[in-house]
């Protein structure tokens, strides 16, 4: 065993073996982004982590990245729940101490097409960048508790252009109102990873997430086998949300937001 810079065809073979829990790990990996450290047995990875702003573990032996996490600062630590304990608790001596951990996230997946929701849901375009950014920012507000505009205004806004730009943002508006908006945080052969998913306050408790929600899963599974997200475990409207629409619980995370 010994730890290793692993090759593009290693991350994707250990992924393969998790194509669930590692969409994440995956999808930076197709893209060329970020940096790895893994552990390597007889030619074959045992343990993987992805090691930037947000540091992503996932295997076994995962104690053998503390160091890289200490030295990278990291603004999040997030993946599979025993990954992320081993983790932290070689980690935790050295690092600040969270400014939120959450244990036990569900992730929900769906592989089959759920009722149409007949939603005027649609790709996001560039001439909807300016309803958008203060909507993504609303939501990141609501989920991580940190404004983005007040942190990097221009690289937040950058980062939602881009997402359109790539096709992993899609909406529902009427009348100047999201209905609906949702992006995708990882996107893989096997797997999209929705994140974000948000509805204007004003336009809460009418049923409208349920029934995009229900289009973009039908669109999506179209294009890959499941479509999956994860949760906070408290958030009861999101995961009777997620459940109405045929979604199922299958492993958990843990994320530590510093």
């Amino acid at each position: 065993m010994r730890t290793v810079s692993p090759t593009l065809d290693q991350v994707l073979a250990f992924c393969a073996d998790e194509p669930i829990e590692r969409v994440f790990l995956e999808d930076i990996a197709r893209r060329g982004l970020g940096r790895f450290s893994a552990v390597e047995e007889e030619g074959r990875l045992v343990s993987l982590c992805h090691v930037g702003a947000n540091v992503v573990p996932s295997g076994p032996r995962c104690a053998v990245f503390a160091d890289a996490t200490v030295r990278g600062q990291a603004r999040m630590i997030i993946g599979e729940e025993r990954a992320v304990d081993e983790l932290w608790a070689a980690a935790a001596f050295r690092m600040p101490k969270p400014r939120d951990d959450r244990p036990g996230q569900p992730v929900y997946v769906i592989d089959g097409p759920p009722p149409p929701g007949e939603t005027g849901l649609r790709a996001a375009t560039l001439a909807d960048l300016d309803l958008l950014v203060p909507a993504c920012a609303a939501a990141h507000r609501e989920e991580i508790g940190i404004d983005p505009l007040r942190r990097d205004p221009d690289g937040f806004r950058w980062r939602t252009r881009a997402q359109i730009e790539e096709g992993r943002s899609w909406l529902w508006v009427e009348d100047g109102e999201i209905r609906f908006k949702a992006e995708a945080s990882a996107w893989t052969p096997s797997a999209v990873q929705l994140q974000q998913v948000w509805v204007d306050p004003a336009a809460r408790r009418h049923g409208y997430a349920g029934r995009a929600l229900r289009d973009l899963c039908r669109l999506l599974l179209d294009r890959v086998p499941t479509v999956c997200l994860f949760v906070r475990p408290e958030n009861d409207p999101a995961l009777a949300l997620y459940e109405s629409i045929g979604m199922r619980r299958t492993i958990s995370y843990r994320s530590l937001i510093f």
